[in-house]
């Protein structure tokens, strides 16, 4: 889709909001709770953000886009180069992180720009009229997106600030608010990578299918694993065979060879490369496929191959 940047707007420190609508005011397609859009970038990136407002809104996507100094180009670009009034190519909505019908309580678990698809959430649960808590963790005030969004349900205690002042000693106690689940309670959080980890520890001992994540960096264990044995990758349709060598991804290699892949956020997330394999064994490193779809797909912008070769429906 080709949408208008119809506002940018200032949420916090570094941050900024990014409202999307039809360039001809026709309704967009609709989105659930948790869901993610790709932006294709006139620098040629391509890069995922959460939609942060109410699904029950059909004329726009809002976005939340913090300046990274980290950034790998894509938010940065927004910052420096779009304005409002221009065009940009959006996909149609993705949603890997979706709220469970079965819950009987809420935990959101937000830190920094991770508050984005939380948003989406609360809107959806005060709907609803569900029964959540939010807690959101930033450096300071004024690093707090959202702030007077969220003014009420902060006075009612139903969502609760945490400033660390960049030592998360300061912060959160993570592991003693995850330490005991209650029954029917189900877990969400999105945040940097600390927090990431230490939630990811402390609901070690949480029934698997009450925990839900998503990432927007990649974790350490990823990172590792990137650097394992080298494999080859063979094409069953072109019938090309190329090596990949430690350090490098599949995706990269086909890259390379000049093969258009299509992809987003090429972390193991979004699902936008899933692709069929035809034999080999893959080492599956993303956070999307069930174990079923892991015997016929394989996310190739973070997998390895197990086996000396791994063929791919390419």
């Amino acid at each position: 889709m080709l949408l208008r940047v119809r506002a940018i707007t200032w949420l916090a420190e570094a941050i900024n909001g990014y409202e999307l609508v039809d360039p001809n005011g026709r309704d967009l397609p609709r989105f659930a709770a948790g869901a993610h859009i790709d932006l294709q970038l006139s620098n040629g990136l391509v890069r995922q953000f959460s939609l942060c407002n109410d699904p029950a809104e059909r004329r726009r996507y809002c976005i939340a886009v913090l300046r990274d100094p980290q950034s790998r180009g894509g938010s940065w670009h927004l910052h420096d180069t779009v304005r409002a009034g221009d065009l940009v190519e959006v996909s149609m909505p993705r949603n890997s992180f979706p709220l469970a019908a079965a819950a009987e309580h809420h935990l959101l678990l937000a830190g920094g720009i991770g508050i984005a698809p939380i948003m989406a959430m609360i809107a959806t649960l005060r709907t609803r009229q569900a029964d959540f808590s939010v807690h959101y963790c930033t450096r300071a005030p004024e690093r707090t997106a959202f702030r007077d969004e969220l003014f009420l349900l902060t006075a009612e205690g139903r969502v609760r600030l945490h400033h660390d002042g960049g030592d998360p000693a300061r912060g959160l106690d993570i592991a003693a608010l995850l330490r005991e689940p209650r029954a029917g309670t189900h877990l969400y959080y999105c945040g940097p990578e600390g927090m990431m980890a230490a939630a990811k520890a402390a609901a070690a001992g949480w029934p698997p299918d009450t925990v839900h994540c998503e990432y927007f960096t990649p974790s350490p264990e990823m990172r590792r694993q990137a650097a394992d044995r080298p494999f080859r990758v063979r094409l069953a349709k072109s019938g090309g065979v190329y090596e990949v060598p430690v350090g490098e991804s599949i995706i990269g290699v086909l890259r390379e060879h000049g093969l258009r892949v299509s992809t987003s956020c090429e972390l193991g997330y979004c699902g936008a490369c899933l692709t069929r394999y035809t034999a080999g064994e893959p080492d599956h490193r993303d956070q999307v496929l069930e174990e079923d779809g892991r015997q016929r797909y394989v996310m190739i912008c973070c997998a390895r191959s197990k086996t000396p070769v791994l063929e791919l429906d390419l």
